[in-house]
């Protein structure tokens, strides 16, 4: 599989997006105009500087405005095309993209334009190079790749071939199969991107929120199962236009574009199995099965406040490393790891966002195909070296700077808190109900969201809920939910817009930090708040309003709303169910726990209550603009 992305696709100066983009693994560019225009050199020094970086020229773009045109305005569209052939020769690239006319002047008429490519074929192929014609979704004349199709057939020549945009098909809802009917041979090019559905203008849906595939909602498998069904083994390339993105990390842009084309031609292999196009084998994507652990990286008072919170929530200390200085506690299937080490990551994350989660560990159907999978979708290993009687379990290095462990029953890992750690023989059974994790919830910039969600979408067979704005007192919070199919694995991200949210401010005192708070799941949320409530367990404070509102908007009986209000327990409901919750005060510069009891088939998080969850909390943290650390 020969991978490209054009170069308008991501941040930065022309040297900053080469060295991404070969830093990120793919085969060639897509040099758009612009970038080539804006660069200092020659056209030929610029050819050699993208193949010093291993990188070839897979399409020279975009030449527009070219068909239907008469006398002059046609003269001068051929002037225009040998100039840019020349261009070409030196760049040492042989394919150009001329995009469907939008000049005002154009005349219509598939034959019209037919001789038009018919002659511009017989230039280009005076010089060995290839014309490839595209339909833009807001095209003059020309907006469909039928018709786009429909011309080169009629051209008829073997220099002038079609070019394909997932995009431009997509957004016009045209039944992608129908690129089926197209010889493969006669398709020059692929382009590819996502969107969100959004009912706008199509020029500026284009041009400013296209995004990488898996990252929006258009059907781009379907796109490029359709494609490959022709025979087409060509470049496969990203041409993504985004407003985020152009403040971005070409790094992480790069990345990201990479990761999607792979996650997207595995699942078109599957689907298509008789491609023509040679796609690495890799594992489809993981079952998460649940979440094994979590693991904080603390010291000194935090540490010591930490353990007092987790004794009130009826968390037992059942075991310590037989070797470092890491302890186990548990409840339920939740098992919580503290380490206090002065070396190693953890040290390292505590150094950098003082008491912080910085490992999660999933159980998977096999940690070996999770690593293969992650590292094939360019994410990075992890490694430490291992003490005597440990362990080796399989890790890659997650988004936001933690770490994602793999744990599996096939290959003896799960032994590893019997293995690793000694039991405490006289450890309080203290239990107050709690029975899993619920969901881990995860913040970071707002234009990070897309990266996050393809990160775990890609890797894990997960599913992305809409995006919910969620109402902070001083800004806006974007929160998606992403979730196994059975539920058993449950990730909230949850994107600050600014500083003063406080999600934002969780990460200004956190420098990053990635898991705000975790979720633990009750069967009796009643009864789990009275027992946490004898231990010692002080709930968020919640004010008498929020319950006289409840009154109002739901069908409550007095007597459980009274409860509710004295353990301080929120409450949401849909159709299918309903939602209790309540949270511990924040800790550690704003992490927190929250405990829930989902009832019938309710499958949202309480977002409605989230505006008066985050004033309570705010009430309890510092004045507002004052760092945490």
């Amino acid at each position: 599989m020969k991978t490209s992305i054009a170069t308008v696709s991501i941040s930065g100066n022309f040297r900053e997006k080469l060295d991404a983009i070969a830093k990120a693994g793919f085969d060639g560019i897509e040099i758009f105009e612009q970038d080539f225009i804006a660069e200092e050199g020659t056209p030929r020094d610029i050819g050699r500087m993208i193949r010093d970086c291993g990188l070839e020229i897979t399409l020279f773009q975009p030449f527009r405005d070219f068909e239907g045109l008469s006398g002059d305005l046609r003269d001068k569209a051929f002037d225009r095309a040998r100039y840019k052939f020349d261009t070409m020769a030196e760049l040492e690239t042989d394919l150009i993209l001329v995009c469907s006319s939008v000049h005002p002047a154009a005349l219509g008429g598939i034959d019209r334009a037919a001789d038009d490519f018919a002659e511009l074929g017989a230039i280009a192929a005076e010089r060995g190079l290839r014309v490839g014609y595209e339909a833009l979704a807001w095209g003059r004349h020309v907006n469909d790749h039928r018709d786009a199709w429909e011309i080169v057939r009629r051209a008829d020549h073997p220099n002038i071939g079609l070019i394909v945009d997932s995009f431009h098909t997509l957004a016009r809802k045209i039944d992608p199969d129908t690129i089926r009917r197209i010889p493969g041979d006669k398709i020059f090019f692929v382009q590819l991107a996502d969107a969100p559905l959004i009912e706008m203008d199509l020029l500026y849906w284009s041009r400013h929120f296209r995004n990488m595939p898996g990252e929006g909602d258009l059907a781009v498998t379907d796109f490029m199962r359709a494609v490959a069904a022709t025979g087409y083994d060509g470049p496969i390339s990203l041409e993504i236009f985004n407003d985020q993105f152009r403040g971005g990390r070409p790094e992480g842009l790069a990345r990201d574009g990479y990761r999607s084309l792979v996650a997207l031609m595995d699942d078109v292999r599957r689907r298509e199995p008789d491609i023509r196009i040679e796609v690495p084998d890799l594992p489809k994507r993981i079952m998460a099965e649940w979440v094994e652990f979590i693991e904080f990286a603390t010291r000194l008072e935090d540490g010591k406040a930490l353990v007092n919170l987790l004794k009130t929530m009826g968390f037992s200390h059942i075991g310590d490393h037989i070797s470092k200085n890491v302890a186990l506690w548990q409840q339920g299937d939740i098992r919580i790891i503290l380490n206090t080490e002065t070396s190693g990551f953890a040290s390292s994350s505590y150094a950098m966002h003082g008491t912080s989660i910085c490992d999660v560990g999933l159980r998977v159907d096999s940690a070996e195909a999770t690593v293969r999978r992650a590292l094939a979708l360019g994410a990075k290993p992890f490694n430490q070296p291992v003490g005597p009687g440990e362990l080796e379990i399989p890790a890659i290095r997650s988004i936001g700077g933690s770490l994602l462990h793999f744990i599996d029953g096939v290959s003896g890992l799960d032994d590893v808190w019997s293995v690793e750690f000694r039991a405490k023989e006289d450890a309080p059974n203290q239990d107050t109900g709690l029975v899993r994790i619920d969901h881990v919830a995860e913040t970071m910039n707002y234009d990070e969201m897309l990266s996050w969600s393809l990160f775990y979408t890609s890797l894990f067979e997960m599913s992305r809920a809409p995006m919910v704005d969620v109402i902070d007192p001083d800004g806006l919070v974007r929160s998606q939910a992403l979730r196994t199919a059975d539920s058993s694995v449950r990730i909230t991200l949850n994107g600050a817009e600014t500083h003063r949210t406080l999600a934002g401010r969780f990460l200004a005192d956190s420098f990053g930090g990635a898991v705000q708070h975790v979720a633990f799941a009750t069967d009796d949320i009643f009864l789990t708040a009275r027992t946490m409530a004898k231990l010692g367990f002080a709930a968020l404070d919640m004010p008498g309003n929020y319950y006289a509102d409840l009154r109002a908007r739901f069908s409550l009986e007095p007597e459980t709303l009274a409860e509710m209000q004295s353990l301080n327990i929120l409450y949401d409901e849909d159709a299918n169910g309903g939602f209790y919750q309540f949270y511990s005060p924040p800790f550690a510069g704003g992490l927190f726990f929250e405990v829930v009891q989902r009832v019938g088939g309710y499958d949202g998080y309480g977002a409605p209550n989230a505006p008066f969850r985050i004033a309570a909390q705010k009430r309890l943290m510092g004045p507002k603009g004052m760092p945490g650390r």
